[in-house]
Order: C-alpha cells, then structure tokens, then sequence
C-alpha cells in the first residue's frame, strides 16, 4: 500500500470512529450553536445542545457523551466551573473548550479542569472537526491500549486466539447452529461445560458472527482477578476514588463499547461482585468507583463456567437472582472425549501452529498416534490436547505410552456399547430423553432414532 493510499484508509478509519460519536454542545449564543449543530451533526451519530451549566447538568445526568464543546464564558457558572465540578463527580468525556478571550491563564486552568482541547472564537468549520477527530482518536486509542495491556496481563502473549470452532462432529455443528441463531440478538448467553472445552473460542465465533465483530472482543476471566480489585478492573475509577488513584480509568466494560464482554468462570464471583454485576444486566450501565454518575453501556455479555450454577444456587454459593439473570440462552460445550474424528482435527492444527511458534519441525500423526489420541478420554480437554501435542513437538514423537493403554480384553461390538450407555443415561434420568442426550453428547433425534430401532 502506498502513502496515498494510506492516507485514504487512515482518513476512513477517523471518518468511521467519528460517526458512531455522541456529542454535546454547550453555549449560552443561540448562533453559535445553531452553526455547532449544522457543522458536526452531518458527521456524527448525535449532537445534543444546552445553553447553560445547568441544562448541560440534566443531560450529562441522562446520557454518556463521547465529546463535550464547551464555551467558557456563559451566565452563571462559566465553562470552566461546570467542567472541573464534573471531573469532581467522575465524568470521563473529552471536552474542548472555546473561547474568545485566549491567555495563558486561561489555558493552563482549561488543562487543570481537564479539558483536552483549546479552541478559539472566531474558528473555520474544518478547525473544529480536527479538533473532535482527535478526541475521539485519542479516546480509542486509549480503550485500546487498555484492551492490549489487559490481555498481555493475562494472557499467553504465544497461544492462539482462535474465532472458530474447529471440527465436523454433529456435536460442535450443534454449537454452531445454536451461536448462528442467537448471533443478531442482544440477549445474554450462558456457555457451560466442563473446563477446557473451547468456551472462550465459542465465544469468540460468536462475536464474529454478531454485528459487533468490528468492535472489541474483551475475555475476562473472573477467577484470576482478586475480589477486592474486580469492580476496580470491570467499572473504572475517578481520580482519588482511593489511595493511588491518581488519574481517572475506565474500566474492561467501557473500553469494551460496541463490542462483546466474555466473562469466564462467572461461578467463582464473590457474594459482591455477583450483586454489582446483577445490576450491570439490570440496568445496562455501569458506575465507576468513586463516581457519583452511571455510564451506559453498550455491550454484549457473554458469561462462562464450569461449575453446576444450579447447584451452587442451592447451595447458597450464587445468587438465584443473577442465575435467572445469565441463564436466558445457555449453551453446553461438549467435551473432547464425546466429538469423535474432532480430536485429531485438532491435534493437526495444534501441530502446525505450535511447530511454527516453537520453531520445531513438525511430525506425523500416524495410525497408532490416531487410535491412541482417539481412545483417550482426555479428562481436560482441549488443553489437554494442546499440552499433548505441545511435548510430542518437544520430543519429535507422540508419546502415546502416557494415554490410556490399549484394551487387553475381547472387544465388545459397537451396538452393544452403544445400547448399553443410552440404556444407562435414560435409566439415570428417569427417562428424560433431552436430558439424556444432553450428558451422552449426542442428539436428541439420536436416542429417539435408537429406542425406535430397539423397539423401546
């Protein structure tokens, strides 16, 4: 690509973040806003107008603003006052302030009181949409950078993150149907399983084929971040909110604007952090620590566990009214041990992308490593797998000596195996055909199919 066209997808790029922004103009000179309106309202996707301090007070109340234009000097409060008052209460917008009468007095306090941007009257059209092209550039590029340190906090910088479910099994091609189903609607969704079976990468598939897939994927993972530090993490703080809080923070769900939150291990939240994240769903908004206002969120939740919720509901462990709250569309992942010619699949991908990160040369999977990694249960899953392949890079060949040794018995006939396991899943379940298929990992048309044949 060369410069000119560079700058064309550069100027695309600033043209695309400007027109999902929310802005509101403040000043007292009815002209003047009228020629604010009609100047930005043609690039972005609202401008609202106030003509004090106090109208601007009603609407920073209703609504999140990505950019405030401020005018200094207005009866009343000036433009100053109201902006360091609403750094006191925990507001985040950029502001820019304008004003007639430029010295540097004025300017060194516009910079105290927060401003990010000085503009002077009189200004050309062009000056002011420069100025919130940058404002809202430099706010992406700070959710950004926040997204990234986040990710480099906690994750592995040299694993994979995978968008797509792997595999061809009739289990997975059911997990793909259900997240294209549920992909267009806002709901929240409840993915279960034993751990290691591919939430995550549910989730993400998900997010790729939701209308957010431009906007940011967030995975959180509830159980590594200390309990007294969550809310910190997940809602923000202001400055001074407590000690250290030196300069204000968003937290993981506004940086995650427009796209899609993936709470893991939502099981393993404090009896606090439940009630605060109860609220978050409610109320679609999220207050920062120390804040005294909410910031509306516009998000898709996506939760995890590995944990029977139900269970830990009885048990008082989690709250019923949270269960109802995530529990509106629930997908069970299957395990490893239940998605057939799946495993191998993925013991192929996992050679080829673990070879090239390693820098170690790749190795066949040969018929005795194929029967093997298939007869395993693999108790672990998917990571499990990736561990397995991950030494047999290591010591060039599969050490297939560390699965489940082969049957030294007589072989018993497939229909027989597979007669006697739906038998026992339908007498554990009083009969319960879905719940059945549901725990074999197979379909409910599967066992109606089989007691047919068996005459049941």
């Amino acid at each position: 690509m060369d410069k000119t066209e560079g700058d064309i997808a550069e100027a695309a790029r600033l043209t695309a973040r400007l027109a999902t922004a929310r802005l509101l103009v403040v000043d007292d000179e009815p002209g003047m806003r009228n020629f604010l309106v009609k100047t930005l309202a043609p690039h972005c996707r609202e401008v609202v107008e106030a003509d004090s301090a106090e109208a601007a007070d009603a609407l920073t109340a209703r609504q999140l603003f990505d950019v405030v234009i401020l005018d200094n000097r207005m009866p009343g409060r000036s433009g100053l006052e109201w902006l360091a008052e609403q750094r006191r209460r925990g507001s985040l917008s950029d502001t820019i302030i304008m004003t007639a009468f430029a010295d540097l007095d004025t300017a060194i306090e516009a910079m105290r009181a927060g401003a990010v941007d000085f503009v002077l009257k009189p200004f050309r059209s062009n000056q002011l949409l420069n100025a919130v092209r940058r404002c809202v550039e430099l706010a992406a590029m700070r959710r950004e950078n926040a997204l990234l340190r986040h990710e480099l906090a906690t994750g592995d910088p040299g694993r994979s993150r995978r968008a797509r479910l792997i595999g061809a099994s009739p289990q997975i091609e059911e997990v793909r149907q259900m997240l294209e189903r549920v992909a267009r609607v806002p709901s929240p969704v409840l993915l279960t399983g034993e751990s290691g079976t591919g939430k995550e990468v549910a989730a993400r598939h998900l997010h790729g084929l939701s209308e957010r897939a431009a906007g940011p994927f967030v995975p959180v993972n509830c159980a590594a971040i200390p309990a007294d530090m969550l809310e910190i993490e997940l809602f923000g703080h202001t400055r001074g909110a407590f000690p250290g809080a030196d300069a204000p923070r968003e937290g993981l769900l506004v940086s995650a604007q427009g796209g899609t939150v993936f709470l893991d291990e939502i099981g393993e939240l404090s009896a606090s952090a439940q009630t605060a994240l109860r609220r978050v769903i409610e109320d679609r908004a999220v207050r920062p620590v120390g804040s005294e206002r909410e910031r509306p969120l516009d998000i898709r939740l996506v939760f995890a566990t590995s944990k029977n919720l139900p269970e830990e509901v009885a048990a008082g462990r989690f709250r019923e009214d949270l269960w109802f709250r995530v529990n509106v569309l629930e997908i069970n992942m299957p395990p490893l041990r239940r998605r057939g010619a799946d495993t191998v699949d993925l013991a192929r991908l996992f050679v080829t992308e673990l070879s090239s990160q390693l820098g170690l040369p790749g190795i066949d999977i040969d018929a005795a490593a194929r029967a093997a990694i298939l007869r395993h249960d693999w108790p672990g899953n998917i990571r499990e797998l990736r561990n397995f392949v991950e030494r047999a890079l290591i010591f060039g060949r599969f050490p297939v000596e560390q699965l489940n040794p082969p049957p030294s018995g007589p072989i018993e006939p497939l229909d027989d195996v597979e007669r006697r396991e739906i038998l026992s899943a339908l007498e554990a379940t009083g009969g319960n055909r879905a719940e059945a298929a549901r725990r074999l990992g197979v379909s409910r048309k599967t066992i109606d199919r089989k007691c047919a044949a068996w005459g049941l």
